[in-house]
């Protein structure tokens, strides 16, 4: 999980370091992009966040936040292994780089539920 944080964080230094600028657009401007089976099963994932938080406190059951995040990193580098991210494609590009904002956000959340870091390197 931890290592999904951080490998998001590569990701944006790697944008970085080839002068290639990551200021998102706004709202969900290009999101119809996003067709990959792994785009669409992250996406789900992601929607599922808040129902797995509130399932988990209800029941005083952390595990469930931390089974979810581990999916979720799953996903993630299933997701990092099978496509670029930093494709010429600006629009792609911005959907894809929308999508990985996300699951660092919801993994840096969850970790810090459960009182776990949140490295930009490993």
């Amino acid at each position: 999980m931890q290592y999904a944080h951080a490998r998001v964080c590569s990701v944006l230094r790697q944008a970085a370091d080839r002068g290639i600028a990551l200021e998102p657009s706004p709202g969900t401007l290009h999101l119809e992009l996003l067709t990959e089976d792994h785009e669409r099963a992250l996406l789900k994932d992601l929607a599922r966040y808040p129902e797995v938080v509130e399932s988990a406190a209800l029941s005083e059951e952390p595990h469930q936040v931390a089974a979810y995040l581990r999916e979720l990193a799953n996903g993630l580098h299933t997701y990092y292994n099978a496509h670029q991210f930093l494709v010429a494609d600006e629009a792609l590009r911005d959907a894809r780089i929308k999508l990985i904002l996300a699951v660092r956000v919801v993994l840096q959340n969850g970790l810090a539920l459960l009182g776990v870091s949140a490295p930009e390197m490993m």
